[in-house]
């Protein structure tokens, strides 16, 4: 019996710190394919490339240059956006994952937030005409209860 509940504690404990973050992933990399390093460096998000691919924490990102590929290995949590690469603006207000238009970005804080965007709704203005520091407390717990939720 000893044997038994030991064996089950090892297996929970495993079981939960196994459990990897939900990445919003709809185009099979985190922001859509976007080079989350650019989004720092070249003040503007630039699409990755197919040659310069990285997995890192169970998912997948692209970079436009092999430099920038080196950069996001050297601090990959510095690069990363935040809640996963979903709508920061769903996260905080709604708690919920909502996907991205990789262009609809602020870098606030030193962290990437990303937004969804359509022509008719840009969740970027209604983050940056609320009470952004509300928000990103908000957003940060509630992500704590999301982030290993799959969408």
């Amino acid at each position: 019996m000893k044997q038994f509940i030991t064996l089950l504690f090892i297996g929970i404990t495993t079981t939960i710190f196994s459990q990897q973050i939900d990445y919003n992933t709809k185009k099979g990399f985190v922001a859509e394919g976007y080079d989350v390093v650019s989004y720092f460096t070249n003040k503007k998000p630039l699409e990755g490339k197919k040659k310069f691919q990285y997995s890192f924490d169970g998912t997948k990102f692209k970079f436009s240059s092999a430099k920038n590929l080196e950069l996001f290995k050297a601090n990959p949590k510095k690069y990363i956006p935040q809640y996963g690469g979903y709508c920061a603006y769903a996260v905080a207000a709604k708690k919920t994952k909502m996907y991205i238009d990789a262009e609809a970005y602020e870098i606030r804080d030193g962290k990437l937030y990303l937004f969804y965007s359509s022509w008719i709704n840009n969740k970027l203005d209604d983050w940056q005409e609320g009470n952004t520091k509300q928000l990103q407390k908000k957003g940060d717990k509630n992500w704590e209860q999301l982030k290993h939720k799959k969408n």
